[in-house]
C-alpha cells in the first residue's frame, strides 16, 4: 500500500482542473492524445453535457501509473451546485491538490472545497496554474492563501519568465531549473534541466533566497531541519533528500502547504506536480481511518457511490480500507442490516469499467450486483465479523472510559442489542444543504411508477437529494359535498360527482394569471341540480365554468420563487 496514492483534484471554475488531469493521464501513458475541455475530446469529462458545456458536473475516477507508484486521481466538479459531488470524494481520498488560477488566486469556490478538505483533514498541495495568463502573480497566490485560507503556503518553485514569457520553473529543492521549449517537444514531453549556478546571475541569486526562506519556514516546523540549522550547517549543504523527506513530514500534518506552479494548457510544469504527488502526498499506510482498524485483515469497504448505468445496473464505487474484496463474493451492509451478493468487481477508468478478481486494501473499485447498498453505507465481509469488530473497538474504549460495562458482563439478550446499536461503521459523508428546489409530477398517471423508480435511484445515488410527497400543492383531489338541510344533495350520483371533479381539476390547471396551474385550493360543492338528458360532459363544464368565475373574484396571485443566499467578499470591500 505504500505505493499507491489517492488523490482528488478540487478548485474554482475553470481554474484548471480538467486540463491538469488530462495532462497527468497523458504524461503517465494512460492516454494517447492530450485531451481539450474546449475541443470536447477529454478522457475524464465524457459526458454529453460536460462535454457540450466545458464543464465538469460529474465525478471522474481514474487508475494510472508513475514513477513505480499507482496513483487512483478523481477529477472534482467546480461549481458549486455540484458540492456534494466533492464532498463525497473527499471522504475517501488520502490526497488533493488545489488548482488556483494564478492571476486570480483563492477564489470562492475555492473556500468551499478548502472548507470541505479541512472537514476530513485531507493533506494538500496547491498547484498555480495558467502561469502564463498576463496578470499571473506567485507573490500574489501566497498572499491570498494566506488571508482567505489562513495557511502557510511552502513555495518549491519560482517561474522563470512572466505571462506569455513563462517557459519554466526553478526547483528551489534541488537547485535546477526545467524548462519547456516548443522547438524540442509540442506535447510539453521533453524538458530541459540544468543545475544552477554563480553564473546564472540574478536567476541564481534569486533561486538561493528563496531556498533560504524554505529552509526557514521547515526549520520552524520539522526538528531534523531545526538540528541541521542550529547545527550551523550551510544552506548549500543540506541535501535535496532531507529536504524532501521534511517537506513530505509537514504536508502529512497539514503544518504547511506545498506550492508549485505551471501551465497545463501550455504542458509546463505537470511532470514535477506529479512527482510532488508520489513525494509528498500520504499512502493508505500513512492514514489511520478509525473504525477501519478494528477489522484487521478482514474487508471494510465505504461505499461513496452510487451509479445507474444503462447495461451494468447499479455501480457501486467502494474505498476498501482493510482486506480484500473478491468478484462474486457474499458481503454485508452493516447499515442496511442485509447481505447482498458482488457479480463483479471492476476497476474504473473513466467510462471504461476493466473486470479484476479481487480488490485490496487502499483502492477505490466499482462493484455491480449490489441493490440495497446507498453512499456511505459501510460494508463487511459477514455479520459475525462487525459483531468481531464492534468488540474489539468497546474493549479499547473501555480503557478510555471505565464506566462502561464489559463485555464479560452482559448477557447474550444484552450482547445482541449492545451490538445492534453501535455497530462499527465508518463515518458516512456528510450531506449539505441543497442548493436547488423544485416541484416535479409525472405528465400522467401511467408514468408514476417509472418516475418512483427512477427518483429511488437518484436518492441511493445522491443522499442530498430528498424526496418528499406535498399534498399541500397537489393541484386537486377531491370535492367537499356540503350538504344541509336547506340544501339537501342526496341525489348527487357518483357519475356526476366524478365529472364535477374532472371539471374542476381542468379548471385548477389553467388558473386566470399566464394560464400557470392553481394550488392551496379546496373545493365544496352547495348546491347541484340537473336536467334528465343533461350529458356528463356538460356538467364537467358547467363545474369547470363555475370554479373559474369563483377564482377570478377571489383575485389570486402569481407566487414566485423566493432565494436565500449567501455572498462572500474579501476584507477591502467590507
Amino acid at each position: 500500500m505504500t505505493t499507491i496514492r489517492n488523490i482528488g483534484i478540487m478548485a474554482h471554475i475553470d481554474a484548471g482542473k480538467t486540463t491538469t488531469t488530462e495532462r497527468m493521464l497523458y504524461y503517465s501513458g494512460f492516454s494517447k492524445h492530450l485531451g481539450d475541455v474546449d475541443r470536447g475530446n477529454t478522457v475524464m469529462d465524457y459526458m454529453a453535457q460536460e462535454r457540450d458545456r466545458g464543464i465538469t458536473i460529474n465525478s471522474a475516477a481514474i487508475t494510472f501509473h508513475w514513477n513505480h507508484h499507482k496513483i487512483n486521481l478523481i477529477d472534482t466538479p467546480g461549481h458549486v451546485d455540484f458540492t456534494m459531488e466533492v464532498e463525497r470524494c473527499l471522504r475517501v481520498l488520502d490526497g488533493s491538490v488545489a488548482v488556483l488560477d494564478a492571476s486570480a488566486g483563492v477564489e470562492a469556490q475555492t473556500l468551499t472545497v478548502w472548507r470541505q478538505a479541512d472537514k476530513y483533514s485531507v493533506p494538500r498541495i496547491v498547484f498555480l496554474n495558467k502561469m502564463d495568463k498576463t496578470g499571473a502573480s506567485v507573490e500574489m497566490c501566497l498572499t491570498s492563501l494566506r488571508d482567505k485560507l489562513h495557511v502557510c503556503p511552502l513555495l518549491l518553485q519560482l517561474p522563470i519568465g512572466k505571462g506569455k514569457d513563462f517557459s519554466g520553473i526553478i526547483d528551489l529543492i534541488s537547485l535546477q531549473s526545467v524548462q519547456w521549449d516548443s522547438g524540442l517537444s509540442q506535447d510539453g514531453s521533453k524538458c530541459i534541466f540544468e543545475k544552477l549556478t554563480p553564473k546564472n546571475g540574478d536567476l541564481y541569486r534569486d533561486a538561493l533566497s528563496a531556498r533560504a526562506t524554505l529552509v526557514g519556514q521547515l526549520a520552524d516546523h520539522d526538528e531534523h531541519i531545526a538540528d541541521l540549522v542550529l547545527s550551523e550547517v550551510p544552506l548549500e549543504e543540506i541535501s535535496m533528500e532531507d529536504i524532501q523527506a521534511a517537506v513530505r513530514r509537514v504536508t502529512l500534518s497539514q503544518k504547511l502547504v506545498p506550492v508549485l506552479c505551471g501551465s497545463s494548457l501550455k504542458n509546463k510544469g505537470v511532470q514535477p506536480l506529479m512527482d510532488a504527488v508520489v513525494s509528498y502526498l500520504p499512502s493508505p499506510k500513512d492514514i489511520s481511518y478509525g473504525f477501519a482498524d478494528y477489522y484487521g485483515t478482514d474487508l471494510c469497504a465505504l461505499a461513496f457511490k452510487v451509479t445507474h448505468d444503462q447495461h451494468r445496473g447499479a455501480l457501486t464505487f467502494l474505498r476498501i480500507y482493510a482486506g480484500a474484496l473478491q468478484s462474486g463474493s457474499t458481503i454485508y451492509n452493516i447499515n442496511r442490516k442485509t447481505t447482498e451478493k458482488t457479480s463483479r468487481v471492476l476497476q474504473v477508468y473513466a467510462d471504461e469499467l476493466h473486470d479484476i478478481s479481487q480488490a485490496v486494501a487502499g483502492n477505490i473499485v466499482a462493484v455491480a450486483g449490489l441493490k440495497k447498498t446507498f453512499t456511505g453505507d459501510t460494508l463487511t465481509l459477514n455479520q459475525t465479523t462487525a459483531k468481531t469488530a464492534a468488540k474489539a473497538w468497546e474493549k479499547d474504549h473501555q480503557k478510555k472510559n471505565p464506566i462502561k460495562p464489559h463485555w464479560e458482563e452482559m448477557n447474550d439478550k444484552d450482547e445482541q442489542n449492545h451490538l445492534e446499536l453501535d455497530m462499527p461503521v465508518l463515518a458516512g459523508v456528510e450531506v449539505p444543504s441543497p442548493v436547488f428546489f423544485c416541484s416535479i409530477e409525472p405528465p400522467s398517471m401511467s408514468h408514476q411508477k417509472a418516475l418512483d423508480h427512477a427518483l429511488e435511484c437518484l436518492q441511493k445515488e445522491d443522499p442530498s437529494l430528498k424526496v418528499e410527497p406535498n399534498h399541500e400543492t397537489t393541484l386537486f383531489r377531491h370535492v367537499e359535498v356540503s350538504s344541509s338541510r336547506e340544501n339537501p344533495i342526496e341525489h348527487l350520483r357518483p357519475r356526476h360527482l366524478k365529472a364535477i371533479e374532472s371539471g374542476i381539476t381542468s379548471a385548477l390547471s389553467n388558473g386566470p394569471i399566464l394560464r400557470f396551474p392553481m394550488i392551496h385550493i379546496d373545493v365544496a360543492l352547495h348546491e347541484f341540480s340537473t336536467r334528465p338528458g343533461t350529458s356528463l360532459a356538460m356538467v364537467s363544464a358547467c363545474a369547470a365554468q363555475c370554479v373559474g368565475q369563483a377564482v377570478k373574484e377571489a383575485h389570486p396571485v402569481l407566487l414566485e420563487p423566493m432565494m436565500k443566499m449567501e455572498v462572500n467578499m474579501t476584507q477591502f470591500f467590507k
